[in-house]
């Protein structure tokens, strides 16, 4: 298995990490890719990512921290370029919720983003909350053969997939899926071929019933991974098999 999204520098996870890296690979993960969200987060990360050989690391700014945050496009490669195991650019996107920070920011930094990952050739993780209008119009008007399109923690509608798909993008499902009342998530999930499916934790956010209201952990994705199969009515091993293919094909054109 792969936890194609989590952030190992947040807490509780960053004070026992070296209990959850053990725990993760007692469940057969292979790989953490551990998700920058600010400048501040990106220094924690460096080091993070040579702790352990399954662990790798992504340069980017979070929507609700961009107006604290400001960056170009040199920015980000330079700090891509600090760390060969840095292997994406995100997460970044539209959070139209909290609006933590101002739209037109969110929006600035969202195209930067896009032309550095299009520069870099490396997957964009994108995060779109309230805002799918807008991230598939900036997505669209934006797109280049380059960029490749990771979707985190999708929750968007069924017709939203639809259209990213037209830009080859590829779905990570989180803990979500197994929440009792996200039966139109499950539904939109139905619609989306496995072939662009991920797995992922979020963590230490979204813990995946049976352990909703835990601190969430990489460990925990085998409740997502059995959910997701269940949802796409394959086995669980050819689940984990498939997302893990995609996650190698996207990260490392395996």
């Amino acid at each position: 298995m792969i936890d194609s999204h989590c952030h190992l520098d947040h807490e509780p996870i960053s004070s026992n990490l070296d209990d959850i890296i053990k725990r993760s690979k007692n469940e057969g993960i292979e790989k953490l890719l551990t998700i920058c969200t600010s400048k501040d987060s990106y220094k924690n990360i460096l080091k993070i990512i040579e702790k352990d050989k399954i662990i790798f690391g992504t340069f980017g700014i979070h929507p609700h921290e961009v107006d604290k945050n400001e960056i170009d496009k040199h920015d980000i490669i330079s700090s891509v370029k600090q760390n060969n195991k840095v292997i994406g650019i995100g997460e970044t996107g539209l959070d139209f919720y909290y609006n933590n920070s101002k739209k037109e920011a969110q929006i600035r930094s969202f195209k930067t983003h896009i032309d550095a990952a299009i520069e870099l050739k490396l997957p964009l993780i994108v995060h779109t909350r309230n805002a799918e209008d807008d991230t598939y119009e900036i997505l669209e008007k934006n797109y280049h053969p380059n960029l490749k399109i990771l979707m985190h923690c999708f929750t968007g509608s069924s017709i939203f997939a639809q259209k990213l798909l037209k830009l080859n993008a590829f779905f990570s499902a989180s803990g979500i899926i197994t929440f009792k009342n996200s039966h139109k998530l499950q539904d939109t999930f139905k619609t989306i071929p496995i072939e662009k499916l991920m797995i992922e934790t979020d963590s230490p956010f979204l813990a995946p019933e049976p352990m909703r209201g835990k601190k969430n952990e990489p460990s925990f994705i085998k409740y997502t991974a059995n959910k997701l199969a269940f949802i796409k009515n394959v086995n669980s091993e050819t689940l984990i098999s498939r997302t893990t293919k995609n996650f190698n094909k996207l990260f490392f054109n395996t």
